[in-house]
């Protein structure tokens, strides 16, 4: 079945884009359109388009992957689609200055693929033309994309401009275990100290002394690490559901009753960070917990002297996997258990995005939505059946000779490193979703939030002034919870910290949200 690209439609796209490149100082390599009926797309099925269609795309490419044209999933879906792509490739360092400098000299490509484009960044370039508008394209050319949308509405609301147009499209997570941290204990370490799993943050207190104190490593020496988390205020995420602290519209928000509250100052948290302060001035908290890396972190969980940390999968304690558990949130002291460290099901804003020199949006439109599908994203993650991997039971699994050298995997696909514009689903999830995470995540589901609201777009003035109060008031709120949880400073000095909450016009900031929140519910 063929569909034609409305004539009039792209003309004017074209026409407009034209106009506006006219506005922008630099080169541009804007060039008229041509003949559409020379490539009509077909709207279902493949090859997508009958001519080949070739088409340029910036993208990020991290320090673990291969080079993208030397990965099979673009190989073959070059020969699937009749689409080839050449991508420009830009390594993690640096990636933004360059991407700045694409948008700043108007020398475009025709798409960006994992491109971390923020909503600020949407809207601005969106604004000034040289980001099109994809809400058309999709509801015509993307049936895998809108699906999910209609099925998952909070992703429309979070993609979608006040001005009601969608210029950016992210990553799609609907597997909840890729979208939280478990927390896993260490179930050895309770088996010898006959100690159950605590269910109350009152609990993990006197299981983390029992770590502490039992040598539950059994050499004789008080070098457990009862409990550890990130650099910085990750625990603080980790553990603010069980003081009823939720992270909707991506900060520090509960919503309750279509009512936006900034929860800074408020006494839940400060009764968290009395939690976290009792447990670092007792050492069972890791008193590098604000100054180790990333690296030495996921050591310590590999080391398996750890009794109690975060982590979304159980890659990084493989070797010793079976000496840790996932358990459920803690309750807290006023019977809150929520798990609130949950990321949106939109979880990667900004990861694809179509260009105003594009000659074949609805090519584009229609070549991406089919990593929106299990079959597109198998193939993006898993690569060649046969050659990279095996189905079973109806879920592709990495071929154990393939794994034998661990960094085949990410040479094979785009999305090791993060930010690839996909679906990642149930069925293409069972390198980062084995039985043990599977049973983690159950844990955690019954304490799921209900909808988790990804962070709101503002207008690009709204956005100024968000990020300057932001600026101030994060910086703030950062120093000072970490000095409440070392002890650099005293509760006495809580009304001072709201006070000085208030000066930085935080309640002016809360209603900035608020109004966004409404539109989103428009």
């Amino acid at each position: 079945m063929r569909k034609r690209w409305g004539r009039k439609m792209i003309m004017m796209m074209i026409a407009s884009s034209l106009m506006l490149a006219g506005c922008n100082s630099g080169g541009t390599n804007n060039e008229a359109a041509p003949e559409v009926s020379k490539n009509d797309v077909h709207t279902t099925g493949f090859p997508i388009v009958d001519q080949p269609v070739n088409l340029k795309m910036f993208t990020r490419i991290a320090p673990v992957n291969g080079t993208f044209k030397e990965m099979p999933v673009f190989q073959d879906y070059e020969k699937l689609s009749q689409v080839k792509v050449e991508f420009i490739e830009a390594q993690t360092d640096g990636f933004q200055e360059k991407k700045n400098l694409l948008f700043a000299s108007n020398e475009l490509p025709d798409a960006l693929f994992r491109s971390g484009i923020s909503p600020l960044e949407a809207i601005r370039y969106g604004s000034a033309g040289q980001l099109i508008p994809l809400e058309g394209l999709i509801d015509e050319y993307a049936p895998n994309l809108k699906k999910l949308m209609d099925q998952y509405p909070e992703i429309r609301s979070g993609i979608t401009t006040p001005e009601g147009h969608i210029y950016a499209i992210p990553g799609i997570v609907t597997l909840s275990a890729a979208r939280t941290d478990k927390k896993w204990i260490n179930q050895m370490w309770l088996d010898k100290l006959n100690l159950e799993v605590p269910e109350t943050t009152e609990e993990l207190y006197n299981v983390l002394l029992a770590f502490r104190d039992g040598d539950p490593n059994g050499n004789g020496k008080q070098d457990e690490i009862p409990m550890t988390a990130r650099v910085g205020l990750a625990v603080v995420s980790a553990m603010s559901g069980s003081f009823g602290l939720d992270s909707q519209l991506g900060y520090n928000i509960n919503i309750e009753n279509d009512k936006v509250h900034i929860w800074m100052g408020s006494d839940q948290n400060k009764e968290m960070l009395m939690y976290l302060n009792k447990l670092y001035k007792e050492k069972l908290l890791d008193p590098e917990i604000f100054s180790h890396t990333e690296a030495q972190y996921l050591a310590k969980q590999g080391s398996g002297n750890t009794g109690f940390f975060f982590d979304q999968t159980n890659n990084n304690f493989l070797s010793i996997k079976d000496q840790y558990t996932g358990i459920a949130p803690l309750e807290g002291p006023q019977g809150d258990r929520l798990q609130s460290q949950a990321l949106p099901i939109a979880r990667d804003f900004g990861a694809f995005a179509i260009t105003s020199v594009n000659q074949y949006p609805a090519v584009t439109m229609r070549w991406i939505d089919y990593f929106y599908s299990d079959e597109g994203s198998t193939l993006l993650r898993f690569g060649r059946e046969g050659e990279h991997y095996e189905m079973k039971d109806g879920i592709p699994y990495y071929k154990e000779d393939f794994l034998k050298e661990i960094s085949n995997q990410a040479k094979i696909t785009p999305y090791a490193g993060g930010g690839a514009p996909h679906l990642i689903s149930e069925q293409v999830a069972s390198f980062i979703n084995p039985p043990q995470v599977q049973e983690a995540q159950q844990k955690l589901d019954p304490f799921m939030p209900k909808v988790r609201y990804a962070a709101p777009m503002f207008d690009e003035q709204t956005a100024q002034e968000v990020n300057i109060l932001r600026n101030d008031i994060d910086k703030y709120y950062e120093e000072q919870s970490t000095k409440f949880i070392v002890g650099a400073i005293g509760f006495d000095k809580w009304e001072q910290f709201q006070t000085t909450l208030k000066k930085m016009r935080v309640e002016e900031l809360e209603k900035l949200y608020q109004d966004a929140f409404d539109k989103m519910q428009k």
